[in-house]
């Protein structure tokens, strides 16, 4: 063990490999700041360059890459409302309310602290885990795994609000959206409607720019004016650092919800982070700002974020299965060197080992030190009227969703998905149990299956004791909130006062009608792809039957407004209006890629907002399309993204 130390001191402290460690690092942060990119981008940018360069500098550079993508994408979420990336999504939701009441750089402090704290906790626990993890996780079975998929999903219980209805129904609802693509238990592809574009499924990044992106960027559009008023930041990074210091154990517990969920396969950063808020919503008393700007939203999924990444480290060392993409691009790097992960790594190089440990804690301090640097720069973005600043956010993110599958189906998706999660938003319907739903659909659909068909009878897996402590921790949040409910029955507290039917009721017909129509559909697949889809679309239509009779006999509201709660009803609707406009605006945009490409349609959107909404003069407006049109064919060239061509092939 000493002479393993000592041989990883020696192959980290070699200043050629520390070079490598800080540019992966910088490489890493600047990915993460764009909309939409994430780790995936950040590997696959460095994996030429790795397969040139010996096994240790080439891991410490990927390791330093993958340690801070998940520090930088914070920036876009809380300045601007458009997520980093789908794990971002939990810091967009709480850290942007702050950044529009002024407080961005108390959002950015906790953010980056946190982030701080979750990597260099996931990096001990890597450390401790080589010994100990092979066992732990290899006593884990199909049973144990669909359980806590259930305990992810159940989190959701705890996002639900004021309306837990609209909440299950929109859990229920990410599920359904999850199944549309191939079934993984049965030869049939769901929801297709004859679409080659779907057969594959929906793109989660897709999702969360389109439902929290395109709608954050619509709102702040028909609001007007900057995102947030002009304030003293220097406070606000103080106050962030202690907010971290008040919620310690908070942070810790993050960031071990983070790297189990790391060390489990196909659950990820995403649902990590999701379910790391979930705990941070149901251990906490005062509910009541969260989704309003709760700096403990923002506290424990950072913390989860960067803990995620080092957790997928131990079962693609460990045992040669990737638990992301990003580390599925190391474990091809390390098969490329002659490298055999697997539990004869922790014999043969464990120095290489030590080695990925140290860098993914070193990334995460100069990552942190980095952003905190600049971001009292970056937080200044939030002063600038949106109108001008949008184009090129706008551009990022319709860049990054077509990279997945370069498909110009991508575009239309985004679009749709940005008026759902528009309309989902005005009308007070939560995003959040939606994008969770969506997230575990297809790995509790798939250890479901794996489950019923290696344990015959129910009593096999039902009492095995992993389960039964899972399910314990499943059921204990409910039966607290039902206990909770019938102590508070007693008192007694005024009629709501009965509200003509408004939008809400609109909204909640349509997803009626959705679910309503998944039901029959999914009656005609084979059973084994119709059994999740029948099952999730039968409980939604129940649920969301109720939650309509109910605004039907007068609990319906009105269009709402979640950047100012107490704005008139009147100019709330001229907002929504306004928003419409912006949202077919960016419907032509795509239209015009289609037909003249994404320079062209870029350069027309982005005079059309700059001269008719921002009210730019001409000469200005066009320097500065050029100069937004110039960075993204150098971003082309350097990261090698592919750019959407018109059928003119301007």
């Amino acid at each position: 063990m000493a002479e393993a130390l000592s041989a990883a001191a020696g192959l980290f402290l070699n200043p050629t490999r520390l070079g490598m460690l800080a540019l992966g690092s910088g490489v890493g942060l600047l990915i993460g700041i764009l909309p939409g990119m994430g780790g995936i981008v950040a590997a696959a940018i460095l994996l030429p360059f790795m397969l040139k360069l010996e096994p240790a500098a080439a891991l410490a550079m990927v390791t330093g890459a993958l340690a801070v993508v998940h520090t930088s994408d914070t920036i876009t979420s809380v300045l601007i409302g458009a997520p980093g990336s789908a794990a971002a999504v939990p810091t967009m939701i709480e850290g942007h309310p702050m950044a529009r009441r002024g407080e961005a750089a108390r959002a950015l402090a906790a953010a980056y602290l946190s982030s701080l704290v979750g990597g260099i906790i996931g990096a001990l626990g890597l450390t401790l885990s080589i010994p100990l993890a092979r066992p732990l996780v290899l006593s884990f079975g199909s049973p144990e795994l669909f359980m806590l998929t259930v305990l992810g999903v159940s989190f959701a219980g705890s996002l639900l609000g004021r309306e837990p209805l609209k909440g299950l129904s929109a859990g229920l609802l990410g599920l359904l959206l999850g199944t549309v693509g191939p079934a993984p238990a049965a030869a049939e592809v769901r929801f297709a409607f004859g679409q080659v574009y779907l057969t594959d499924g929906i793109d989660l990044a897709l999702v969360a720019l389109g439902l929290f992106g395109v709608a954050e960027v619509v709102s702040l559009l028909a609001r007007g004016g900057a995102v947030a008023q002009r304030t003293e930041l220097g406070r606000g990074w103080w106050e962030g650092a202690l907010d971290v210091w008040r919620h310690r154990w908070l942070v810790i517990r993050g960031a071990l919800i983070g790297m189990w969920a790391g060390v489990l396969p196909a659950i990820g950063a995403t649902a990590g982070t999701l379910m790391a808020y979930g705990h941070a919503v149901a251990t906490s008393r005062d509910r009541s700002r969260f989704g309003k700007g709760d700096v403990r939203g923002i506290i424990a999924p950072e913390a989860a974020n960067n803990a995620v990444e080092a957790g997928d480290l131990v079962p693609t060392l460990l045992f040669g299965v990737p638990g992301g993409a990003p580390s599925a691009m190391i474990l091809g790097a390390l098969l490329a060197y002659g490298i055999l992960p697997g539990p004869r790594i922790v014999t043969q190089h464990l120095d290489l080992i030590y080695t990925v440990v140290w860098s993914f804690a070193l990334a995460n301090v100069l990552g942190a030190g980095v952003m905190f640097a600049a971001s009292p720069l970056l937080a200044r973005l939030t002063y600038v009227p949106f109108n001008r600043i949008a184009p090129p956010i706008v551009l990022a993110m319709v860049l990054a969703a077509f990279q997945e599958t370069q498909h110009f189906g991508d575009l239309v998706s985004l679009v749709a998905l940005g008026v759902a999660g528009y309309a989902l938003k005005v009308t007070g319907w939560p995003r959040g149990p939606l994008l969770i739903g969506f997230v575990l659909s297809n790995p509790l659909e798939r250890y479901y299956f794996l489950t019923v068909n290696l344990y015959p009878r129910p009593e096999d897996w039902l009492l095995r004791p992993g389960v039964v402590v899972i399910g314990l921790l499943v059921v204990a949040p409910f039966a607290w909130g039902a206990f909770r409910w019938l102590r508070q029955r007693t008192r007694t507290e005024p009629e709501a006062a009965r509200q003509p039917i408004g939008a809400s009721a609109v909204a909640t017909a349509a997803v009626l009608g959705v679910f309503g129509y998944a039901w029959w559909t999914a009656r005609g697949f084979l059973a084994n792809a119709a059994l999740m889809p029948v099952s999730v679309a039968a409980a939604g239509t129940v649920l969301t039957a109720v939650q309509l009779v109910r605004e039907l006999r007068g609990r319906s509201s009105p269009l709402t407004d979640e950047d100012e709660v107490e704005a008139e009803p009147h100019a709330v609707r001229e907002r929504v209006r306004r928003g419409a406009a912006y949202l077919a605006s960016l419907a032509l945009y795509v239209a015009a890629t289609w037909f003249v490409g994404l320079r062209w349609a870029s350069v027309l959107w982005s005079l059309w907002v700059l001269v008719g909404v921002a009210r730019v003069r001409w000469p200005t407006a066009v320097a500065y399309a050029a100069l937004m049109v110039a960075g993204l064919e150098l971003l082309a060239s350097v990261l090698g993204v592919h750019l959407p061509q018109g059928r003119l092939r301007l």
